[in-house]
């Protein structure tokens, strides 16, 4: 039989519809205004005629934004960081979440483990000792400065734990009765079956290191090594000259900043809007599975 709504779960659907497209509406929005800045030319933005859709149609953001080699460079280096950073955070998540999802009995010390990293959740060493221990381990101004302070990310842990409990003792028995070891089972049954939670963590490392931007400034003390979201940030919020050359600064004059910056920002987003559409479909289902125990 059909369950039907009444009339207060009705009125209580619509206003969560109503709500949650106002919500999207108000996230999409300062979007769109930043794709029409972008498009639109230098005396409308000027003028604050531009809202959510150009105003005298224009390129020429977009092609001083693809002529810049500055910007391309950091383009790079956020690639290269995105890469490697998304897996190491995820081959350490994995290789840290398989014992620690076993069972008192097969792993005694797995709770004093489990605060361990728990603690390091609720407290750090702060800014000033991490700065003095990149310095030390002489990684200043390199990739893996941006990449191994955050190696291990204790959140995503959980979830891979978390979910790895949730996978039938009875595969692993099997597999032990066949001789496997734990470097096999955990490869050859764990890993396949845990799909949906390897992307979704996946996905949140690699946004991570892709909206990244404050390490980049404190870690790098040359402009030319920022990677993408410092670069910008160095633009957008300071706009630092010294980042451009001459022949840059003169086109930039016959622009608009506010068109400029629009087009970077645009252009640094279309990796992840690309990506994230082919993850998506693991999220919800990653995040469900992963939080089912403590």
């Amino acid at each position: 039989m059909l369950n039907r709504q009444t009339k207060g779960q009705k009125l209580f659907s619509i206003f969560n519809y109503a709500f949650l497209a106002l919500v999207a509406l108000l996230c999409i929005i300062p979007f769109v205004h930043i794709v029409a800045l972008s498009l639109s030319d230098n005396s409308a933005v000027a003028g604050g005629l531009v809202h959510l859709w150009p105003v005298r149609f224009t390129l020429e953001p977009y092609h001083y934004v693809l002529d810049r080699q500055a910007f391309w460079r950091a383009f790079g280096i956020t690639i290269q960081r995105a890469t490697i950073g998304t897996f190491i955070n995820v081959i350490l998540v994995i290789l840290i979440a398989y014992p620690l999802s076993k069972k008192i009995e097969s792993f005694r010390m797995r709770s004093t483990y489990v605060w361990i990293f728990f603690f390091t959740m609720l407290f750090n060493g702060g800014l000033i000792p991490n700065y003095i221990l990149i310095k030390e381990l002489g990684i200043m101004d390199t990739i893996w400065a941006l990449i191994l302070p955050g190696a291990v990310t204790v959140f995503n842990i959980i979830l891979m734990l978390n979910f790895f409990r949730e996978v039938p003792e009875e595969l692993e028995d099997a597999a032990n009765i066949d001789g496997a070891s734990h470097w096999r089972t955990l490869w050859q049954i764990y890993v396949p079956i845990s799909m949906p939670a390897i992307a979704t963590i996946t996905l949140f490392c690699l946004v991570g290191h892709w909206n990244a931007w404050f390490d980049g400034l404190i870690f790098m003390r040359s402009a030319e090594n920022y990677p993408l979201q410092s670069y910008l940030q160095t633009i957008v919020v300071e706009f630092n000259f010294q980042t451009m050359t001459a022949t840059e600064a003169e086109r930039l004059a016959k622009l608009n900043d506010r068109s400029v910056k629009g087009a970077q920002m645009i252009v640094a987003a279309i990796p992840i809007l690309l990506v994230y559409p082919f993850l998506q479909k693991y999220f919800v289902s990653g995040i469900r599975l992963g939080s089912v125990k403590g």
